[in-house]
């Protein structure tokens, strides 16, 4: 039997959101919702990834060898619990924006195809909505050259991956249906 060369791999991220000052805690109107300010992260370049890229946090649901490699939650070979999932994707906001901030809503899961080292590699992406709370004074971590703040068409503009463009999407309707009420 042929050995399967496909790896999974699971990951989480958020898509946060800032309000203008003095907004009340529920976006009533067009006009509000066309002031949220949305975050976006430039990558810093490495070894792997060489081009940076402007993207949403994002990360493992857990690693092994010093960060290297998916520990067992992001390799697949256990399956993450809602808990779990929601954790990793405050931790990476945490840690990629510099920010504290609150999941709103799960966005959903986003699959795709990449090839690292000649491996072809399946990836589960889980999104949430989440709320700005405060800047963190450790700022981003490593991974990080840039955190910009933008409106959603200069966000949608700034955002490299067509995939992540859509999820932007998916999140600001989300947030303009009015869902963000019975969690505020």
């Amino acid at each position: 039997k042929k050995q399967d060369k496909l790896k999974r791999e699971s990951s989480a991220g958020g898509v946060v959101f800032k309000r203008i000052k003095n907004q009340e805690s529920r976006i009533k109107t067009k006009a509000e919702l066309a002031k949220v300010l949305w975050m976006v992260t430039k990558s810093r370049p490495s070894e792997l990834f060489p081009k940076p890229v402007w993207r949403l946090p994002k990360g493992w649901l857990d690693d092994k060898d010093g960060e290297k490699k998916p520990g067992l939650l992001a390799s697949g070979q256990r399956k993450a619990t809602e808990e779990e999932l929601q954790k990793a994707a405050i931790r990476e906001v945490k840690e990629e924006g510099g920010i504290e901030a609150k999941i709103v809503s799960k966005i959903g899961t986003e699959r795709y195809f990449f090839t690292l080292k000649k491996k072809k590699i399946l990836k589960f992406v889980t999104f949430y909505l989440m709320e700005w709370l405060k800047d963190l004074p450790q700022g981003a971590g490593f991974e990080t050259e840039k955190v910009e703040w933008l409106l959603y068409k200069e966000a949608r503009k700034k955002l490299s991956y067509s995939g992540e463009k859509k999820v932007l999407d998916k999140a600001r309707e989300i947030l303009s249906s009015g869902v963000q009420e019975s969690l505020v």
